[in-house]
């Protein structure tokens, strides 16, 4: 009695209970949706920044080439944030709530197929000094006005500080080591894996499928013809493959 209640599966209960914590993965779906919504926000705050540009220049007749330049740093600084935006609702979504089926699809991003939350953390940290280097190429062209330590507006309250910047600078440098760090512990993670797997990897897999090629095509003669492979269902089959059907 004892051993096959060991042998049993999960009972009911425990089956529910899992279903409904499983389930809830889809409370995060509201969330990228609120995500699309400020990404729209962003979007009708770029035009706005490029009508601000294009009235400057049409109204003034003239204007200086630092203030054109500070002015599409702001507009890439908002396309750095849209870039950062999709790829957490498309990643995010794809890693945490639902598949995203868009195999075959001739806009599917390259890093989707392979998409996990290390590769995503690595992305995103990327993004980050993405857009921090835009800032900070605002700020270096702003300190070229600096007087006595510090950069006025119009108005004369202070823009940048000569404190400010170094921590600017300071707080850049922190993202680049944090991104490093990431990308490192990415790096060891898919090592351990590869070792755990007994040395399982895609180059071995891909030198294993050439080798069948080669041994294929120089026993042509012996009536082997085709390299059986198996693959994922609605996996992309590479160029010049083709599906065979068993009577061949």
């Amino acid at each position: 009695m004892t051993e096959r209640s060991a042998q049993a599966g999960p009972g009911p209960a425990s089956r529910t209970l899992a279903a409904f914590i499983f389930a809830s993965r889809w409370l995060q779906a509201p969330l990228y949706l609120g995500l699309i919504i400020a990404q729209a926000v962003y979007v009708v705050l770029f035009f706005v920044e490029l009508w601000h540009l294009v009235e400057n220049v049409v109204a003034s007749g003239h204007i200086s080439e630092t203030d054109v330049m500070l002015s599409v740093l702001a507009l890439i600084d908002i396309v750095m944030i849209a870039n950062l935006l999709i790829m957490v609702i498309i990643g995010g979504y794809e890693t945490f709530v639902s598949k995203i089926r868009v195999q075959g699809h001739h806009d599917e991003p390259e890093w989707l197929s392979h998409v996990n939350t290390n590769l995503l953390k690595v992305k995103l940290a990327v993004s980050i000094i993405s857009i921090s280097s835009i800032h900070l190429l605002k700020t270096f062209i702003e300190v070229g006005r600096m007087e006595n330590g510090v950069v006025r507006n119009a108005d004369g309250s202070v823009l940048y500080s000569w404190d400010g910047v170094m921590w600017e600078v300071v707080i850049h440098l922190a993202f680049i080591v944090s991104a490093i760090a990431l990308a490192w512990i990415d790096r060891m993670s898919q090592h351990h894996a590869t070792g755990a797997a007994g040395g399982l990897s895609v180059g071995r897999i891909e030198s294993g499928l050439r080798g069948d090629e080669a041994r294929a095509e120089g026993s042509a003669t012996a009536g082997e013809k085709f390299v059986t492979v198996r693959l994922p269902a609605g996996s992309r089959l590479p160029e010049g493959a083709e599906v065979v059907p068993n009577d061949r």
